[in-house]
């Protein structure tokens, strides 16, 4: 069933859980999602980011999203995650979905606040969801992160009015063979200065010890997990092509992997909880 982005993260902000944000690349991982969150009964974020948005239009992954949500019977986000354009903002609020993270965090604070506010204003008018960055999450193999400051936090909050933030306290984007502990005593000077649902972009370099321990003990409620699940993808798909040299129709090869990706997936999501 589809639900607003606020609407799952003030629960999971109240019963001290996080939802996973799990970036998508196409209809098989999607519904491969949705499924493996319904067999662990937990909500779920389907998020169409850069990656996906550069070769499927945004009204189609909305229709797609929502196609799959509408299919299980959990909670399920349709986010548009990263965007950098408020018009793209606009589009995806019109196309249908129900959660849309508007990314200023490499502009100046000020900037930040203005953009950002003002997707607030157009989405919040039409009952949809919104998540800001303040700091800077940096890339494992590109920019490095700027740490966010909790008094910027406290601002950030208050005058954007934003239902969900994502913070930089040693996150990183697209790790893939490294972890780095979260700072938890800046993630607890960010949390003394706003109430509002924290996020953990770069999800999959949280080691996961540290990953459970503060989805059930601070106010990080939302992990974004992209890497962690399309290395899964890539493992499992060379071996089913390993076991099966001469296949070469996707909708078979799909076939063989979507119970794959549904495993990997409910291991994820279990750990959540």
């Amino acid at each position: 069933m589809i639900v607003s982005l606020a609407e799952v993260l003030q629960d999971a902000l109240k019963n001290r859980y996080a939802v996973a944000g799990l970036v998508c690349l196409g209809w098989e991982d999607m519904r491969a999602y949705a499924r493996a969150a319904e067999a662990e009964g937990v909500p779920v974020i389907l998020q169409a980011g850069p990656g996906c948005r550069a070769h499927t239009p945004i009204p189609v992954l909305a229709a797609m999203m929502r196609s799959v949500a509408e299919s299980v019977s959990v909670p399920v986000v349709v986010h548009l995650d990263h965007s950098r354009d408020l018009e793209e903002c606009r589009t995806a609020i019109e196309a249908g979905f129900t959660g849309v993270m508007y990314d200023g965090s490499r502009l100046p604070l000020e900037e930040n606040i203005r953009c950002t506010s003002e997707v607030v204003r157009m989405a919040h008018a039409a009952g949809i969801s919104v998540e800001g960055e303040i700091g800077f999450v940096g890339y494992a193999a590109g920019e490095s992160s700027a740490g966010t400051d909790p008094e910027e936090a406290r601002r950030f909050a208050i005058e954007t009015g934003v239902d969900a933030m994502a913070i930089s306290i040693g996150n990183v984007h697209l790790q893939t063979d490294s972890q780095t502990d979260l700072d938890e005593d800046l993630l607890a000077r960010i949390e003394a200065a706003t109430e509002v649902p924290l996020v953990i972009h770069g999800g999959t370099g949280v080691p996961v010890p540290q990953r459970v321990a503060l989805a059930r003990g601070s106010a990080i409620c939302k992990y974004n997990i992209g890497t962690e699940l399309r290395q899964a993808f890539g493992r499992d798909l060379r071996q089913v092509l390993a076991e099966h040299p001469h296949r070469f129709d996707r909708i078979e090869i799909f076939a063989d992997l979507e119970g794959r990706i549904v495993s990997s997936t409910r291991e994820l999501l279990r750990a959540l909880q």
